[in-house]
């Protein structure tokens, strides 16, 4: 650790020492800064028996600053332990930020692979020119303690056909070569996504890009290849999606492809489907678990997005995780749950038919079953509306001021044939509805006044839960 790093984790664990963790707002079971800034998930993994999660985290900045790599560990993807920020931007090469990557795991260690991010001082538009994307490789042998970074590309070792943003390794194995697949905004700003090749993890050789036969975007950021059951999936947050049914989403995208063919190869990509259709959901990663499940993880965030505000702000904090998700596949569906982990958390309050009406609960799952002729409807804290009506799914808010509980959201909404059931997971500041056994989800952040929530779905089977917890 240089004098930089060392003069870093003093003031980070300074300003995490001076912050309140008491403040009307602060996340229960979700995983959340301490203080500052928080946004991508990075190398989340299972490490000797211990789930482990980086975080783009700015401590120092609540509206986001100079990024470095929280850290935080959990025997349960429930209960999170803080265990102080990982990397620095201590180098030249990362001066400017430790950006997204992800974490390797083989042989008894963490390869940690992120981008490096350089603005030089100037006259600069910092996509065409100015910015260095630098590809960066740290090794851990414990989880804890962090060895040497190296350089393994810089910008002139990416193709000559692609801008300065390229961004967001992600590396995998399969027999015995190595693949990482990078981010990337083509000169004719269009999205793609990188994919690179080793036999060693360290010396990469570019290999192609994978992106759509017509331009959809500008840039991918976050890509991930996965392999969920039968289905082969290319991950991506998209940016510059516009017009059309993007019109009324949001302004930037998450969502993945299903891969059709060879991959690497000759391989085709779907249409693009949403992960998530709510307000506040970005960035996401993925990793398998010991026991063969694949989790994904989400910035419970939006970039970019003056239109909406986090009421947070006022406490020195912004941001959360979404809770951790099982991805499954279902006749070619895949669909997305909250980890079974949680049922350990869960204590019964109350079992009805048809209506529900629950005061003061702030941490809850409430889930309703055998909804008859998709008649549903709840309101949260007597703003929040969540509704099937005409063939729609609708997530809205009665009042949309900055002011109001909505923190500026409107409405956000999806297509859907039938609706047979819902689960709602609330935290006390965050809100997740998973839809006909997670075929869509829909995420928010809100800030309520007092905490209550109405159901109204005739003949349903409505089961009320408190979530238990300890805050982090």
């Amino acid at each position: 650790m240089n004098v930089l790093a060392k003069d870093l984790k003093k003031q980070t664990e300074l300003v995490e020492r001076m912050a309140s963790r008491t403040d009307r707002f602060r996340q229960c079971f979700h995983l959340m800064p301490v203080t500052g800034w928080l946004n991508d998930p990075n190398g989340l993994c299972m490490f000797q028996g211990v789930f482990h999660a980086f975080f783009q985290y700015s401590p120092f900045d609540a509206q986001g600053g100079v990024k470095l790599w929280g850290h935080c560990t959990s025997e349960n993807m429930v209960d999170w332990k803080q265990e102080g920020a990982a990397l620095y931007p201590d180098s030249p090469f990362d001066c400017h930020g430790v950006y997204s990557g992800n974490v390797l795991v083989e042989d008894g260690r963490m390869y940690l692979y992120y981008t490096g991010n350089v603005k030089l001082d100037g006259d600069y538009d910092y996509i065409h020119t100015g910015r260095e994307s630098n590809t960066v490789l740290t090794i851990s042998e414990d989880g804890k303690t962090f060895g040497p970074k190296k350089v393994l590309m810089q910008n002139c070792d990416y193709p000559e056909f692609v801008t300065c943003h390229v961004r967001d390794p992600r590396v995998w194995k399969e027999g015995d070569r190595y693949y990482m697949i990078q981010g990337a905004r083509t000169k004719e700003d269009q999205g793609t996504a990188l994919l690179f090749v080793s036999s060693d993890k360290e010396n990469w050789t570019y290999s192609g890009q994978i992106t759509t036969r017509e331009k959809f975007g500008c840039m991918w950021e976050c890509p991930e290849y996965l392999k969920i059951g039968r289905r082969k999936v290319l991950s991506a947050s998209v940016q510059g999606l516009t017009g059309g049914e993007w019109k009324n989403r949001n302004v930037y995208q998450s969502g993945y492809f299903f891969v059709e063919g060879d991959f690497p190869g000759d391989c085709q990509l779907s249409e693009y489907y949403l992960w998530d259709y709510g307000f506040d959901f970005y960035a996401p990663q993925s990793f398998r678990t010991e026991d063969g499940r694949m989790i994904q993880i989400g910035w419970m965030g939006m970039p970019d997005c003056p239109q909406h505000i986090n009421k947070t702000l006022a406490d020195n904090w912004q941001h959360c995780f979404t809770f951790p998700r099982e991805i499954t596949q279902r006749d070619g569906m895949l669909l997305q749950n909250p980890v079974r982990e949680l049922r350990e958390k869960k204590e019964p309050v109350c079992m009805v038919t048809g209506n529900l009406h629950k005061e003061g609960i702030r941490t809850f799952e409430v889930d309703t079953e055998h909804i008859m002729a998709s008649a549903f409807r709840a309101v949260l804290a007597g703003e929040l509306v969540l509704e099937y009506r005409d063939g729609f799914f609708r997530m809205y808010f009665l009042h949309t001021e900055k002011e109001a509980v909505s923190g500026g959201r409107d409405m956000r909404c999806t297509k859907l044939p039938e609706l047979t059931d819902v689960k709602i997971l609330a935290d006390v500041s965050s809100v997740e509805v998973f839809l006909n056994g997670g075929e869509a989800v829909f995420s928010t952040r809100y800030y309520p006044d007092t905490y209550c929530v109405e159901i109204q779905a005739p003949g349903a089977d409505i089961q009320f839960w408190n979530i238990c917890h300890i805050k982090l």
